[in-house]
């Protein structure tokens, strides 16, 4: 049971969310039998930058719905990234900020050995501040579970 340094799940997830060309990211990390999606969401709520990555991640195959583990596993990365996003605070509407963010999810075993099953890894990046344009700075955030 060890881990695989050149399958390390949060590395690859940052590597493209911030990737020039996340498309071929996205096919590498392919044929290393991973899967994974990019998007972006801007809001002032917190429920909704969830509701935008779980809807992508659902979209693209990368959790299916019907399975609680799954679902549950993306949930609590998706809470790790945000606490990352907003300083350990999963707020911001109620506190007067909003984000703007891309992310990144993706889905793979970072081991060696197969038994040791899929993780997930979410990874943010983008702005947070005051809803008043200038008045942001950047920010980024990486939640991984295991599924």
């Amino acid at each position: 049971m060890s881990l695989n340094k050149d399958r390390r799940i949060g590395r690859h997830a940052v590597l493209l969310l911030l990737s020039n060309n996340p498309v071929e990211q996205l096919e590498k990390l392919k044929q290393e039998n991973w899967i994974g999606c990019l998007g972006k969401v801007g809001s002032m709520d917190a429920h909704k930058v969830v509701a935008a990555i779980e809807t992508a991640a659902k979209k693209n195959g990368i959790v299916r719905s019907d399975v609680y583990r799954e679902m549950h596993a993306l949930y609590h990365a998706i809470i790790e990234a945000l606490q990352g996003i907003t300083r350990g605070q999963v707020q911001i509407g109620s506190i007067l900020r909003t984000v703007g963010l891309s992310f990144a999810v993706l889905r793979g075993n970072p081991y060696d050995s197969e038994q040791e099953g899929d993780w997930i890894a979410v990874s943010l990046y983008g702005t947070i501040g005051a809803p008043v344009k200038g008045s942001e700075h950047e920010t980024i955030g990486l939640g991984i579970n295991h599924i």
